[in-house]
């Protein structure tokens, strides 16, 4: 009899984990594009993720969860594109405002 119920319980005990491994990597970016531009130490920059094998269909006691993950993610994926191009504006901007001294020709005299 506890076979049967340990089943169910380890499946789901199975996506709570992947949960919370994928809540701690949203929460990572969210702190790397808090300090993206600031003069704070640089944090360490997330590990690739890989999905978990094997879980079967998302626990209806999870969806919940899961679906506020997922608005997490998007909006971090959003404010990550923001920021990138945001990045490259600046990047643009600074290359323009860059002072660049007019050609001189320069001639050396080797007579004289």
């Amino acid at each position: 009899m506890s076979t049967v119920t340990a089943v169910p319980t380890l499946w789901v005990d199975a996506w709570h984990e992947a949960l919370t491994v994928l809540e701690l990597d949203v929460a990572q970016a969210e702190a790397l594009l808090a300090v993206a531009h600031t003069s704070a130490p640089v944090l360490t920059p997330p590990r690739p993720w890989a999905p978990p094998a094997g879980l079967g269909p998302l626990p209806a006691s999870l969806q919940t969860r899961a679906e506020a993950l997922l608005d997490r993610q998007i909006s971090v994926g959003r404010r990550i594109a923001e920021a990138a191009n945001l990045s490259r504006r600046q990047a643009a901007a600074a290359e323009g405002m860059r002072s660049r001294p007019p050609a001189v020709p320069v001639y050396l005299d080797t007579e004289g």
